[in-house]
């Protein structure tokens, strides 16, 4: 099959807002068993007896889960949307049920990769969630909130872990275990009474990631979230470690963080729309890499706790409010192939997690020299942003159209 071959989605004629609630609340749920060690990462090895490298697998083997899971969750997702979704829901509860099952390392690393198999197939499906129960002009809306979910769950974990701490650790899994489960069964039931998704599957698996790689424009932006992404991976992971040196508590540096993250929630959920419709997203692209940037210059200069503060809000705000302007362009980009797309940009995401938190934790010990490169590496973001001759091929404001998808014209 051609590029050219691949056909736009069917329409939709009105908005189900109720799925995306409760896709919203089930991805919180996967980000927040994901996280839920990393606050309190010390503690937690005291707890199960094992070494604080043992804790940070349980956050570890998500990123590198996913980028072996990317392909066949894409190709689940595309072919059997709905029982995919609905996996995906059923993995994150059981997974958060296991986790208490018995006080043990051992059930919390199996409960940890139930959940990690879970979150390909919930973080793929939030623009397909779109295309199938939202009109077009409301998809960016609908990716917007679906997106803000995901990082609410960051936001949670951090603020749980620093709420019950590491002394009630087993408290703090039974509130994630029955958070989970309640978001499990709720989008159960809304995806129950929506019905069937107008969702069409011809492009699938490796042949359809390999067929939104061929376009220029989902190539670059696929670029933008590894930078991106994989920057607020090493951010989240190290800035309490680079801050140290300059006598900045853990317990401050822990709230940088959730202030980070907290003005992404707002950002992801309030920017994108109006940025879209604006068709600026280029422009919000290389806006967040020079604030980035600029950030982190400031972090190795300036050990001001009221200005680290500041620049990391701000740096979340605009960071976050990214991914689900890229996840918008990609899916009207790639039409019917749009889950292969979106699993592509969270593969790149993830990819640049690993990558880019690797070569940070080399300089870990140089703080200096570690926020310099953080500072080029944000910079480059600027380059390899997308052209706005070719993100203006990318159809129509709200998919009105939708001119630019793979189905309309052949990739160059």
């Amino acid at each position: 099959m051609s590029v050219s071959a691949i056909g736009p989605r069917a329409a939709v004629t009105r908005d189900n807002w109720s799925v995306i609630a409760g896709y919203a609340l089930l991805a919180a749920a996967n980000q927040l068993l994901w996280l839920t060690f990393t606050p309190v990462t010390t503690p937690s090895a005291h707890h199960y007896g094992v070494s604080v490298s043992d804790i940070g697998w349980l956050s570890e083997i998500f990123p590198l889960l996913y980028v072996v899971l990317a392909v066949p969750a894409a190709s689940m997702l595309d072919r059997w949307f709905r029982p995919s979704l609905l996996a995906g829901a059923a993995l994150t509860a059981t997974g958060g049920l296991l986790r208490i099952a018995d006080d043990t390392f051992a059930w919390a690393l199996i409960g940890q990769l139930l959940v990690a198999v879970a979150q390909p197939l919930i973080l793929n499906a939030v623009t397909g969630l779109a295309s199938s129960y939202l009109t077009p002009a409301s998809r960016p809306v609908g990716i917007a909130l679906g997106s803000a979910g995901i990082f609410l769950g960051m936001l949670c974990s951090l603020a749980l872990g620093s709420a019950l701490g590491g002394s009630r650790l087993h408290a703090l899994l039974i509130v994630n275990a029955v958070y989970a489960l309640i978001a499990a069964v709720a989008l159960g039931l809304v995806l129950t009474l929506a019905g069937e998704p107008q969702i069409s599957g011809d492009v699938t698996g490796l042949f359809g990631l390999k067929t939104v790689w061929r376009e220029p424009l989902i190539r670059r932006l696929a670029g933008v979230a590894f930078i991106g992404f994989g920057f607020f991976v090493a951010l989240t992971t190290w800035l309490q470690a680079l801050l140290k040196p300059a006598h900045i508590a853990a317990s401050t540096a822990g709230w940088v963080l959730v202030t980070t993250v907290l003005t992404g929630v707002v950002g992801s959920a309030v920017l994108p729309p109006p940025i879209i419709r604006a068709r600026a997203g280029v422009r919000l692209f290389r806006i967040a890499g020079a604030t980035t940037c600029a950030a982190c210059i400031l972090f190795a200069v300036w050990k001001s706790v009221a200005a680290i503060g500041i620049a990391a809000g701000i740096t979340g705000f605009l960071l976050l409010a990214c991914l689900p302007v890229i996840l918008e362009l990609a899916e009207r980009r790639a039409g019917s192939a749009g889950t292969s797309a979106t699993a592509l940009i969270w593969l790149a995401g993830n990819a640049g997690g690993i990558v880019i938190a690797i070569v940070i934790q080399v300089v870990v010990h140089h703080p200096l020299v570690a926020f310099l490169v953080m500072a080029a590496i944000a910079a480059c973001a600027i380059r390899v942003a997308p052209p706005e001759t070719l993100v203006g091929g990318a159809g129509n404001v709200g998919g009105v159209g939708e001119v630019g998808e793979l189905g309309g014209q052949s990739a160059p």
